[in-house]
């Protein structure tokens, strides 16, 4: 049929999104540099790793590798999101509940999910669906919702083609180019508000993010994140490169061994915006919204290993003594069936396993986290909303809430890292 991959729509998507921001948000430019440099050294003086790296395939994705994160207003929305990022080859991976950290939203991830995909191009999509229910004022809910249903967030151009791809089961070179242009105008910032000022001063009061998802256009990109190797490095670099970090790392301690995902953001940015009235003349005010971050990406740990991090996180010692339990060396890690690994190499009998990478001749990759951290999410977002403190909400997770809106169930993160250890396995073992 002439259909290019999807993996070739979303690697041009990425693409397209990254320069985009880099030229609405001129220190997401700088931030790259920084992080590029970042991993060169580190890979300089870690053979090794490079080896690893190399034998892996994720030295060719790293330099492009990011995550964007988006906010829609409404169920409608996140569905339509769901069947655009379908296109791209990016499925729901995982639910997220922000309201017991105090944000009124509950999210997935949109990315790819097989290895030969996440090797190709990883880009992920936090993607959050604003809690309605979670405003106080009726009224004002009433309001918001009226002005989320009257707006539209795609060009028709989008929906035509994210139409053709589901009718026809993909899209040729020609197509997929202006699937890329049009869909990105979805991201794209707006710096006129589609409310009063009143409104606003309405919705920022009663949460800044949700005056984010209510008043403007529609989901624009808040941020985007590219990958570095050395997340220390990079957060101490910030300062001398015109970059304002936020004050702490989000997510597990320095270790030798990473685990799971570290991020870390510099300040959004504080900027002018036009709102509408009455006399058709724009009355100009301020909004702070959009952030660069950096993030590290350790190995997925297994339900055991998590159970571990969970426990730490909850007591309130991830950095005491290394977790206790949580051992900080990759073999421990992999006998232990507390983190995920790829394996390849020589031909073995399943019982020769260890046997096999003792002697070299097999050898045991850590899968990679391609996923996020609820704790963690919400403490970016809250530190570039103002770092206002907020206590939780009072609802309860809604996961078949979030899934009615969303189309379809989100996938297991669990299972997907398990398949590609199982897959691994089945390469060597006869």
């Amino acid at each position: 049929m002439g259909f290019v991959s999807s993996d070739h729509i979303r690697a041009r998507f990425s693409a397209a999104m990254s320069e985009m921001y880099r030229a609405e948000v001129p220190q997401y430019g700088t931030l790259l540099k920084l992080v590029d440099a970042s991993n060169a050294a580190v890979l300089a003086r870690d053979p090794a790793l490079a080896e690893a790296m190399g034998r892996t395939g994720d030295i060719g994705r790293l330099a492009g590798e990011r995550h964007g994160a988006i906010r829609v207003g409404t169920p409608a929305e996140l569905a339509l999101m769901r069947r655009a990022f379908a296109v791209m080859g990016m499925a729901a991976v995982g639910y997220y509940d922000l309201a017991g950290a105090g944000v009124p939203v509950h999210s997935t991830a949109f990315r790819p999910v097989d290895q030969a995909a996440l090797t190709a191009n990883p880009f992920r999509v936090f993607t959050s669906l604003l809690r309605l229910e979670l405003i106080d004022d009726a009224a004002l809910r009433a309001e918001a919702q009226a002005i989320l249903d009257a707006r539209r967030i795609v060009t028709p151009g989008a929906l035509a083609l994210i139409g053709q791809a589901e009718r026809d089961g993909g899209l040729d070179e020609a197509a997929a180019a202006d699937f890329v242009a049009e869909l990105l105008e979805t991201f794209r910032w707006h710096a006129t508000a589609t409310v009063s000022a009143q409104t606003y001063g309405h919705l920022l009061d009663t949460h800044r993010l949700i005056a984010d998802v209510v008043s403007f256009r529609g989901p624009h990109i808040n941020h985007l994140t590219p990958r570095t190797l050395d997340i220390d490095a990079v957060q101490a670099a910030m300062p001398a490169h015109g970059i304002t970090p936020k004050e702490s790392i989000e997510g597990p301690p320095r270790r030798r061994c990473p685990i799971l995902l570290r991020q870390t953001s510099f300040k959004a940015l504080d900027e002018r915006i036009l709102f509408p009235s009455a006399s058709g003349e724009p009355v100009p005010g301020r909004h702070t919204a959009r952030f660069g971050e950096v993030e590290q990406r350790g190995v997925a740990l297994t339900p055991q290993g998590r159970a571990i991090y969970d426990a730490a996180l909850a007591a309130g010692r991830l950095d005491e003594d290394r977790f206790g339990e949580l051992p900080d060396d990759w073999d421990s890690l992999r006998r232990g069936h507390l983190a995920y690994f790829r394996y390849s190499g020589a031909r073995i009998a399943p019982a020769m396993l260890d046997a096999a990478i003792a002697a070299g001749d097999v050898v045991a990759d850590p899968v990679i986290y391609e996923d996020f951290l609820p704790v963690s999410a919400a403490g970016i977002f809250q530190s570039n909303l103002g770092d206002e403190a907020r206590g939780a909400y009072g609802a309860q997770a809604s996961r078949a809430a979030f899934e009615q809106a969303l189309g379809t169930a989100v996938l297991d993160e669990f299972a997907l890292y398990e398949a590609i250890e199982a897959r691994s396995l089945q390469t060597i073992t006869v």
